[in-house]
Formats: structure tokens, C-alpha cells, sequence
């Protein structure tokens, strides 16, 4: 029997993640099948209720869905929970349960280039992205997690929620000069529009290594602006770790992510 699964997303028709779990069924052998789903932006929950009633075992959902999607969800894990939003979606028999995948794809990605524990980490951004991997960063043991954002209020208030499980704390961008980071990640949208961030040069430095959520064919302008910085990486990584935890979520195997991205980063490049 083939499973059926689908990125649920608007727009989605440019989605890698058709590629990556096929590409995952054949290392695994899974018989899975899996599509794109696109939603009108007011129809989330009857295309979603529509799929998974006509036999759909589970979706990912992507932008701008990711809150909709925790609550459609009657089911959430612990770091749907934290997050505050869901991008993987299955069928038990209680219903429908609800997870967040980004936070492991984000650690796994970067635990293949460096280790967490007891480094000072400055997260960019205080929106959706950034509460979606706070929790999984700060259960790598950091010795320090810093929430920044243009606007105080909205870091503070994220940094309050997540106090009671590490070390965590918030600041402007303005404020950051003469303070020094081992890993900086960008989780704004910044790269997206093509901007570079307001913050200090200082923050470049040799040792530290720099994070953009994003991805694409060329360099991002984060990875530019942080062009001293002794690591950059992009966020494609990222999306295929993310996709392996959901498809470990489904089947129960984890698949070997590695060959996997080095196809994506080849097609991205060719």
C-alpha cells in the first residue's frame, strides 16, 4: 500500500520537498506518495480536512499556513507547543497531531558543522522563524542565547517565554557592538528582500560562524554582509533536515540526508 503526502503551501508550485521525500522513499524504501498542495489563502482547513478525508496520511505545511495549521491540529507535540506553530501534520487514531520540524532540521544542520553546547548564540529576528527553533537551540546546552530585533518589545517578549528552559535574553540590534558571538543566525526575512541587517561589523569575526535561514541560488545578502565570519552556511541544509525529522515522524526511519543535499545543492548551483 502506497501513503499519500503533500506540502500544503500558497504559493507551493516551487517546493523542493516533492524531491526530498521522494528521494528519501527511494534510499528507504518507503512507498509513499507525495505532491504539492496548494491552498487559496482562506482555505487552509477544508483543503487540508479534503486531502486527509480522501486518504491523505499527513502534510508539511509551509508559508504562510504554519499558524493555521496549529490550530487545525487537536494533537500538538512539545515543540509544536513552543513554537507556536505546526509544519508537519499525521493522522492517529485520535485524530490529527500537529509538530515543528524546523528547530531539529536547524540543530542537525548545524551540529554537522560545529558543536552548541557552552556557545554564545545570537538569533536575528524575533518573528515565527526565530520562536520556531528557540526551544531546540536552547536544548543544546548554550551558554547563551540572545534573541535580537529591530523592535525591543517583541525579543523581550519572546525571551520571557522561553526563560524557564536556558539562558536566554533579548536586545536591539543597535546594542549588540563590542559583544561577541561563536554563531549568529539570521531568521528574518531580510535575505528575502534582498537587504542587509542593521547590525554592528563587529560581529564578524575569526571563530564565528555565520546562519542564514534562507537560501538560493546566489549568496545571500546576510552571508555577504557577514563575509568575515570564518563559517557561512545557508539554509539549505536547514530544509532538508526538517524534512527528514517529518519523514522520521511518519515512517519511523531516518533517512541519510547527506547524499540528498549534496543533489539539491548541485541542481541549485548548475
Amino acid at each position: 500500500m502506497t501513503d499519500r503526502y503533500a506540502v500544503v503551501g500558497h504559493p507551493v508550485a516551487h517546493s523542493k520537498s516533492p524531491a526530498i521525500h521522494a528521494a528519501f522513499a527511494r534510499q528507504t524504501g518507503e512507498k509513499i506518495d507525495y505532491t504539492t498542495l496548494e491552498a487559496p489563502l482562506d482555505g487552509f482547513v477544508d483543503t487540508v480536512a479534503m486531502f486527509l478525508a480522501m486518504g491523505g496520511a499527513g502534510c508539511n505545511v509551509t508559508v504562510p499556513f504554519k499558524e493555521a495549521a496549529y490550530e487545525f491540529a487537536n494533537q500538538l507535540t512539545e515543540r509544536a507547543e513552543q513554537a507556536g506553530a505546526v509544519n508537519t501534520l499525521w493522522l492517529d487514531d485520535d485524530g490529527v497531531v500537529g509538530d515543528n520540524t524546523d528547530g531539529a532540521g536547524l540543530v542537525r544542520d548545524l551540529r554537522r558543522h560545529t558543536v552548541l553546547a557552552g556557545k554564545r548564540i545570537l538569533l536575528l529576528g524575533a518573528g515565527g522563524a526565530a520562536r520556531g527553533v528557540i526551544g531546540p537551540l536552547l536544548a543544546e546546552r548554550p551558554t547563551a542565547l540572545v534573541i535580537a530585533n529591530r523592535s525591543q518589545d517583541k525579543a523581550d517578549a519572546l525571551a520571557a517565554h522561553f526563560a524557564d528552559i536556558g539562558p536566554i535574553s533579548a536586545a536591539r540590534y543597535d546594542a549588540l557592538a563590542g559583544q561577541v558571538f561563536d554563531i549568529v543566525i539570521n531568521a528574518t526575512s531580510a535575505s528575502l528582500a534582498g537587504e542587509p541587517l542593521p547590525v554592528p561589523d563587529t560581529l564578524w569575526h575569526e571563530g564565528v560562524l555565520a546562519y542564514d535561514m534562507m537560501y538560493g541560488k546566489e549568496e545571500t545578502p546576510f552571508l555577504k554582509q557577514a563575509a568575515a565570519a570564518s563559517q557561512r552556511l545557508d539554509g539549505l541544509g536547514m530544509l532538508v533536515e526538517q524534512a527528514a525529522e517529518a519523514f522520521f515522524v511518519w515512517r519511523g526511519v531516518r533517512p541519510d540526508t547527506a547524499p540528498v543535499l549534496a543533489l539539491l545543492r548541485e541542481q541549485l548551483q548548475g
